[in-house]
């Protein structure tokens, strides 16, 4: 963009169209990166969507493969061996509730984008200066489900350390990774001073390979030239490295002089590995990014089962009832919210969709997707936006190799029931061996331990006293010999005996006290929130 507005390109002029009517200066720009330096070439088809583009009068197709050719003509020309990407932003319309844009007529632009490059020859995919997470989420699945190409993704973030949309660094690394990018980052907005801090925080949240294209300074509103010069900008990147950055480019305002300097600085720098913190069990909205490193309260009132206003509430299509709930137990505590609509008079798949999206528009904690069946679980984390929990699988071979690698492909986190095919064994050892194969199983699909719930199951101590005492020494070797996070349904313990309410609060302190992780209670039972909040006292968490 800085090259095409020198070389006289005119404010709200279509620069894709400059890849039809004058290719050669499209090549010449691209031959000057080249001779710089770089190693990767962003084609120019930044706008390439079928919304931007609609009235050009050349199709997404033969812009795109325009652009690419020019760009890969340039490489032959100077460097045969650098990559040429295909470059793609916002789609220029807001994703709904806050815009009018469905996420799949996102998806469905950026797919065609996407056949166009991989058609045309490019080697990569880049989505940039994103600022909505599900139009990012929208981008990659798009990459992923129509190309082999490798991916990279970068969002623009201001220096209050959230986009224009209010999403959050930890939120989009966490997300993007588990769609399985394979390299992240941030580009435009502001200088590489400015976004140090940014490139830090995104280091604590992946172990992907960070990109980082940061402007050149900031314009002078009169001569529109850039206050940061080509030797400062390569020395402050060289800081970005210690944080793991292993990408290093330039956007607004830098000229192939800024990528010359670049080239110098990363030869004369030690890429050792970077120093990580321990990866820990995370989930998320754009808005909220929720830690499990202390007791965190699941609210479970989103659930039909026993609850005939619930069951109305679905058969009538009222959401106002069902958010009421969601809104109720966010006030009354709940960090995450369990939602399950199983109800055998509706549509669930289709219920579910509805749900998470009006969920979505109005609370900001993460949610906790509570379903059986496959199409479900995958229609619900295809919209979910953010980094969700679901719950759950068991023991069975057929239920893990149906629903892990739905789990994986989202990137979410998943919550294991030790039971199996023979039920619930009745020893702390039977279910223990069962997280194990849980545990193992859900590796090989590639979803990391630290995303791996279990829970030993709540059996109600009217029928059998014991159960209690299996269940939380399940839970204390889960958690401290395996190092997996833990889930209880607690109330099941005090089904068919009075007093429910002693029963249950006292349950919930033995078992925080035993590695339970995720209590799925009811939080307008002010007692059992306090209980919490008593443990984390007690225990100085």
């Amino acid at each position: 963009g800085t090259m095409l507005q020198a070389a006289g390109m005119k404010m709200g002029e279509t620069p894709e169209m400059l890849n039809i009517t004058q290719p050669e200066l499209l090549i010449s720009i691209h031959e000057k990166y080249l001779n710089a330096g770089s190693d990767i070439i962003y084609a120019n088809t930044f706008g390439g969507n079928r919304y931007k583009l609609e009235e050009c009068g050349h199709s997404v197709e033969e812009l795109v493969t325009a652009g690419i050719k020019n760009a890969r003509t340039a490489c032959n020309n100077v460097k045969p061996e650098a990559l040429v990407a295909l470059d793609v932003g916002p789609i220029g319309q807001l994703l709904e509730p806050t815009g009018t844009l469905s996420f799949e007529e996102a998806y469905e632009m950026y797919a065609q984008i996407v056949k166009a490059g991989e058609q045309a020859g490019a080697d990569l995919v880049v989505f940039e200066t994103m600022t909505d997470l599900l139009d990012v989420k929208a981008a990659v699945l798009a990459a992923k489900e129509n190309s082999s190409l490798p991916v990279m993704t970068t969002m623009t973030f201001e220096e209050n350390m959230r986009t224009f949309t209010g999403c959050q660094i930890s939120a989009f690394a966490l997300t993007a990774a588990g769609l399985g990018v394979d390299a992240l980052g941030v580009n435009c907005s502001l200088g590489p001073k400015e976004l140090m801090p940014i490139v830090e925080e995104i280091s604590k949240w992946t172990t992907v390979p960070i990109v980082v294209k940061a402007n050149a300074g900031l314009p002078d509103p009169v001569t529109n030239t850039y206050n940061v010069l080509p030797d400062e900008f390569a020395d402050t990147c060289k800081e970005m490295v210690k944080y793991g950055a292993k990408v290093l480019g330039g956007c607004c305002g830098t000229t192939p002089a800024y990528v010359a300097k670049l080239k110098e600085m990363v030869a004369t720098v030690n890429a050792s590995v970077v120093k990580k913190k321990p990866r820990q069990l995370a989930v998320c909205t754009p808005l909220k990014t929720v830690v499990v490193d202390q007791p965190r309260i699941v609210g479970e009132r989103i659930n039909p089962t026993g609850k005939k206003r619930f069951k109305q509430a679905l058969r009538d299509n009222d959401m106002n009832y069902i958010l009421s709930q969601a809104i109720e137990q966010i006030d009354a505590g709940a960090d995450i919210l369990d939602v399950n609509v199983g109800s055998p008079d509706i549509d669930e798949k289709e219920m579910m969709v509805k749900v998470i999206k009006a969920l979505q528009a109005i609370v900001d904690v993460p949610l906790q997707i509570d379903s059986t069946k496959p199409e479900v679980l995958e229609a619900a984390l295809r919209v979910y936006n953010g980094k969700p929990i679901v719950n759950s699988v068991n023991g069975e071979e057929e239920v893990l190799d149906t629903i892990l690698p739905i789990v994986a492909k989202y990137g979410g986190a998943v919550i294991g029931l030790a039971l199996d095919e023979n039920g619930i064994p009745p020893t702390a050892e039977g279910r223990v061996e069962i997280a194990k194969r849980i545990r193992d199983k859900a590796m090989s699909y590639g979803i990391p331990k630290e995303d791996i719930i279990i829970d030993c199951l709540t059996l109600t101590v009217s029928a059998e006293q014991k159960a209690a005492a299996e269940t939380l020494k399940a839970m204390n070797i889960v958690k401290n010999e395996l190092g997996l996070r833990t889930v209880l349904g607690v109330s099941n313990i005090s089904f068919g005996l009075p007093n429910r309410e002693i029963i249950n609060k006292t349950f919930l302190t033995i078992a925080m006290a035993n590695g339970l992780d995720l209590p799925i209670i009811n939080p307008n039972v002010p007692s059992m929130v306090w209980a919490v909040k008593a443990y984390k006292v007690l225990a100085a968490i």
